[in-house]
């Protein structure tokens, strides 16, 4: 089996009862309110087009360059202390 690195992203926010499931390249998006899943597809299509532009794959970048990509693109970055860089 070939080891493959992803997005996960889970919403626990839903109130009402509908399944929400997406997957795209690199990433899996499972459940919340539609305003969290939408917010969590956007941020991993961003996150993608940022790998696109530095002309690499979500498997081959360091601890740090994926927290880079992260705080680029708006998303809540741990302290560098809490990275273990």
């Amino acid at each position: 089996m070939k080891n493959r690195s992803i997005l996960l992203g889970l919403g626990f926010d839903a109130k009402d009862e509908h399944k929400r499931i997406t997957r795209g390249k690199n990433f899996y998006i499972f459940g919340g309110s539609k305003q969290t899943h939408q917010y969590m597809q956007e941020s991993c299509t961003n996150f993608n087009k940022e790998l696109d532009k530095r002309h690499k794959s979500l498997g081959n970048i360091s601890r740090q360059e994926f927290y880079d990509i992260a705080h680029k693109i708006g998303l809540k970055v741990p302290h560098q202390e809490d990275k273990g860089v």
